[in-house]
């Protein structure tokens, strides 16, 4: 019991608050038409904020009573030619407005063209003593379409490869649009996302929505852009032809520096892989195709990572049965996980590497091969490949041979063998003195 009165006292400052609130906010009036002369329009909105020709949408008034009497109003209208009102019964009783109360009222229209800023006059009358109430409304009109263009692609698309396409969408009208949804689809391609929701774009605000676009052949890629204009749904398209190219920008492998050996039936295949290209070649292994069968110690070697212009020696194991061209094959990945593989075939006979032929993910060939021989067998461009202890041991070699001959030592051990043995330098010099 004791909560309830609480409760009441409680309503009851409210209502005196109120009272107050509504006092304060009034105007003392003496007869009825002195009150309707303190009726006005205290404020109007409109949505959308901006009409497309023929497009419906609302414009609520809102009619404020000054005075401290209520007033009855009837006959709320709005006057254009442009502007047309749809819920023209709604509006047919009179309308009583409490001292100090705002009452709204709700048209609900649509605008013809052209384009432009209409001025629709809005009128409402007292019901028995005054003048009519005029208020001038602003409403604008404008066809201008949302615009959507690729800000973002590659010069070329390469066939199952994955790459950033950026869809920008402008808004140039003068009020916002709503509810922006962006969807991707083609055919023999994968997308993602399929779908992207993007929100309110205001005016004259734009956007940037990017998609991860892979190709599994030449296409197109259409983008669906739907959107709101106050209640009003509007949608447009952007076509983005996938040219399929050359991937200016991958990793290119190129397979030099070949040596071939064999010890028993098994046979080995060193050379060198260079990344030609101009991003990582990721996960790089090599090893050998049919006829060729790859055996222990090396049957696939792997290298790891190579950056632009870094190589790496590798060597492969094999047997194969009779001499025939034998294909190294060099697989690796790019930084979204696509797998390429490069071809090249070598000539098993005399280790020479022959134009190749590439495979998977439409990877280029791969450059042919080559050998270069030294004194001391075949070795390559990388400086462990250079045979450093025979060059030391020639220099050694030439070195004390020099050194012996300028001391005579040659000529003194073929004296050793002869019958008639030449007299020495030394001795000669001996006999001269």
């Amino acid at each position: 019991m004791k909560r309830l009165s609480v409760m009441l006292g409680i309503f009851l400052v409210l209502i005196g608050i109120t009272s107050v609130y509504a006092a304060g906010n009034t105007v003392t009036a003496t007869n009825a038409q002195d009150a309707a002369a303190l009726v006005y329009v205290s404020g109007y909105e409109i949505t959308p904020e901006v009409f497309y020709p023929y497009e419906t949408g609302t414009i609520t008034v809102h009619v404020t009573n000054g005075a401290n009497a209520s007033v009855v109003v009837a006959t709320p209208d709005l006057i254009d030619p442009n502007v047309h009102v749809v819920n023209t019964n709604v509006f047919n009783t009179r309308t009583t407005i409490g001292p100090g109360a705002t009452t709204d009222f709700s048209f609900v229209v649509t605008v013809d063209p052209p384009d432009g800023t209409y001025f629709p006059l809005f009128t409402i009358s007292p019901q028995v003593y005054g003048n009519s109430i005029h208020s001038t409304l602003t409403l604008k009109v404008d066809s201008d379409d949302v615009q959507a263009s690729i800000s973002k692609e590659p010069d070329t698309f390469a066939l199952s490869k994955k790459d950033t396409v950026n869809v920008s969408i402008v808004n140039p009208r003068d009020g916002e649009i709503s509810r922006v949804r962006v969807r991707a689809s083609g055919s023999n391609i994968d997308i993602s996302p399929e779908e992207k929701y993007v929100g309110t774009i205001p005016a004259g605000g734009s956007v940037e929505v990017p998609f991860q676009i892979t190709p599994y052949q030449k296409t197109d890629a259409v983008f669906n852009i739907t959107y709101e204009n106050g209640d009003n749904k509007h949608s447009t398209s952007l076509v983005l032809p996938l040219d399929i190219g050359t991937d200016k920008t991958k990793a290119e492998i190129v397979v030099n520096n070949i040596e071939s050996s064999s010890s028993g039936m098994t046979r080995t295949l060193k050379g060198d892989v260079t990344n030609n290209g101009l991003v990582d070649a990721k996960s790089v292994l090599v090893t050998v195709g049919s006829p060729a069968t790859p055996v222990d110690p090396n049957p696939v070697y792997a290298i790891g990572n190579l950056e632009p212009d870094d190589f790496s020696s590798f060597e492969v194991t094999y047997t194969t049965t009779g001499n025939g061209a034998v294909p190294l094959i060099v697989e690796y990945k790019d930084e979204n996980g696509n797998t390429f593989t490069e071809t090249t075939s070598i000539a098993a006979d005399n280790s020479l590497a022959l134009p190749g032929s590439s495979g998977g993910n439409g990877a280029s060939a791969g450059a042919a091969g080559s050998q270069r021989r030294g004194m001391f067998g075949s070795f390559g461009s990388g400086f462990s490949q250079i045979p450093v202890t025979e060059i030391v041991i020639i220099l050694v070699v030439i070195i004390i041979l020099l050194y012996a001959w300028r001391k005579g030592l040659f000529r003194r051990l073929t004296n050793k063998f002869r019958k008639d043995p030449l007299p020495d330098e030394d001795d000669d010099s001996e006999q001269q003195e």
